[in-house]
């Protein structure tokens, strides 16, 4: 075996979105172009040597092949040692809980999250720090400077390393160590939820339906769910990982988890209901004909918290995305407790669970998770419902509706418009700017805009500034609009629109939230000049 040094260009588009980098498979199949990047990530974090790195990815296309080069060039740059899940596989918060666990120096996730797999579909990568959370935007910033100017990238010649064993094997000086993917963080999750009474729940006839997307949670579901904790064998569907996610779209939301929605709207729906995305993080709950939003999780989890043994000890602090309705807000107040605002990505969260400000933190697009790992957790979510659930012996839609009486109801509901020509989404957002000071004290019927901005973040931990998060029209009753360019796709532009609106008369809370909310989606349409502008007259999905 020989380290081979090899001669590159670099190629402009490898800057990293808010999860890593994310591009179709065959551009990352492209001569040199994940290798590229991997160097690109090795120069940059500075690695001691003799160094541990964890990685793993969600299974999808292209994921075997790109982890023997990651193994490969780690083993040529001077690690001692990579843990990698057997078959290559490691969940997104099953990853960060290793790298905490095992105090490593970092870990390299491979996924595209919530996006479609296949030869022609998306594949991800990104770099995960010794806290277990996605690198900062220093780290993130450095990578693609250095992938503007890289020239070389170094890589043992070696053969393939066996993934589908546990064990150790050597390649090169670097041990590389098979781990079983689901072992740790299914410890991890016992310690924090009462496994007793959640066995004497679906042992009692509670019945549940988990929906693994043909994704990552396969393993963890059924081994978790049905063997640990004795749910009804086929509780879990869809649990077999596939490249491709068996031609589904693994985002797990009422479009694409579209066979679960009508299992749990059945006429013998279950009693509980939940799905989770390719890379595992994300989390969709339903109860039996009942949806929750993800913003109402968020709040609800929090405020049945000491429902679970690891939460007893009552809660640091909240953190929601800007984007997420305001419902774990008050949530936050009545346990007098802060609740942080920040934008969309976990590591801002990370900075607040790091500094101990926060212990519960969530995002509207069905992300959820706490301070045991750096990621958003959605078999955590799960767990964390079915605990509350053993525990106060109701309906999910009952507990939701409680919760409603007690603080009142956030209608609240997400338009995304996918795929869009990425001018045309950029010009909606540039006429917003342009707006601010006309739509300022404008009235639309029972609404008057008593503000609007591009919101801006200053970090409580490090004072890093993030601007231009998304853009917020602000009505005079809490009713709120958001506008926001994700940095999720791989193909055109995602335009996301958000709309909520605070009811506090329970009689109300009965409506459904489209038609609560269609008032300020007439006007979320006309002042954005939306559809004239893109072209496009309905969303691609709507939550």
């Amino acid at each position: 075996m020989s380290i081979r040094t090899v001669v590159t260009q670099p190629f402009p588009d490898q800057k990293p979105g808010t999860s890593g980098l994310r591009k179709k498979v065959p551009v990352f199949q492209q001569a040199h172009y994940l290798e590229n990047f991997v160097q690109s990530i090795f120069d940059s974090i500075a690695a001691p040597q003799g160094a541990t790195l964890v990685v793993g990815g969600d299974g999808r296309y292209y994921n075997r092949e790109a982890i023997q080069i990651i193994l490969k060039m780690a083993a040529a740059d001077g690690f001692g040692e990579v843990l990698v899940g057997r078959g290559g596989i490691l969940s997104t918060p099953a990853a960060s809980c290793v790298i905490r666990k095992f105090n490593t120096f970092g870990g390299i996730i491979l996924s595209a999250s919530h996006n479609p797999g296949g030869p022609k579909e998306d594949f991800g990568i990104k770099f995960n720090s010794s806290n277990g959370g996605p690198a900062t935007e220093t780290v993130t910033d450095a990578i693609f400077a250095k992938s503007k100017s890289i020239s070389s990238y170094r890589i043992l010649d070696a053969a393939d390393v066996s993934l589908d064993e546990l064990g150790e094997t050597t390649l090169g000086t670097m041990k590389v160590k098979v781990i079983d993917p689901v072992n740790d963080y299914a410890e991890l999750m016992a310690s924090l939820f009462d496994f007793d009474a959640i066995r004497a729940l679906l042992k009692s006839g509670f019945r549940i339906k988990f929906d693994a997307m043909h994704a990552v949670n396969g393993p963890y579901a059924t081994e978790i769910l049905e063997n640990r904790l004795g749910a009804t064998a086929g509780s879990v569907m869809n649990g077999i990982p596939l490249e491709d996610f068996g031609g589904g779209h693994p985002d797990p939301n009422l479009t694409y988890a579209h066979d679960l929605v009508e299992i749990m709207y059945g006429d013998d729906a279950p009693d509980f209901g939940a799905a989770s995305d390719g890379d595992g993080d994300r989390n969709m709950i339903l109860g039996k004909h009942f949806f929750v939003t993800p913003s109402d999780s968020l709040a609800l989890l929090a405020a049945n918290a000491a429902s679970a043994p690891g939460y007893k000890q009552g809660l640091a602090g909240i953190a929601r995305s800007m984007p997420t309705s305001a419902a774990a807000d008050r949530v936050a107040k009545a346990l007098n407790i802060p609740c942080y605002e920040t934008p969309t990505g976990w590591k801002f969260f990370g900075n607040l669970m790091d500094a101990g400000k926060v212990t519960l933190c969530g995002e509207e697009s069905f992300g959820t998770g706490s301070d045991h790992v750096r990621e958003k957790d959605g078999l955590w979510a799960v767990l964390f419902w079915l605990n509350i659930l053993a525990v106060r012996k109701q309906s999910v839609e009952s507990i939701v509706r409680e919760h409603w009486t007690k603080f009142g109801r956030n209608f609240y509901s997400r338009y995304d418009y996918e795929g869009l020509p990425t001018e045309a989404a950029n010009g909606v957002m540039q006429l917003l700017r342009e707006s601010f000071t006309s739509l300022t004290g404008t009235t639309f019927g029972k609404y008057t805009i008593q503000t609007c901005d591009d919101f801006s973040y200053t970090d409580s931990v490090d004072g890093s500034v993030s601007k231009n998060q998304g853009v917020r029209i602000l009505f005079s009753d809490g009713s709120r609009i958001i506008y926001r360019l994700s940095g999720t796709g791989t193909e055109g532009a995602t335009l996301r629109v958000y709309l909520e609106a605070y009811e506090a008369d329970a009689a109300q809370h009965h409506l459904d939230a489209q038609d609560a909310l269609k008032e300020l989606i007439v006007i979320a349409l006309d002042i954005s000049e939306l559809v004239k502008r893109t072209g496009r007259e309905r969303p691609t999905v709507i939550t």
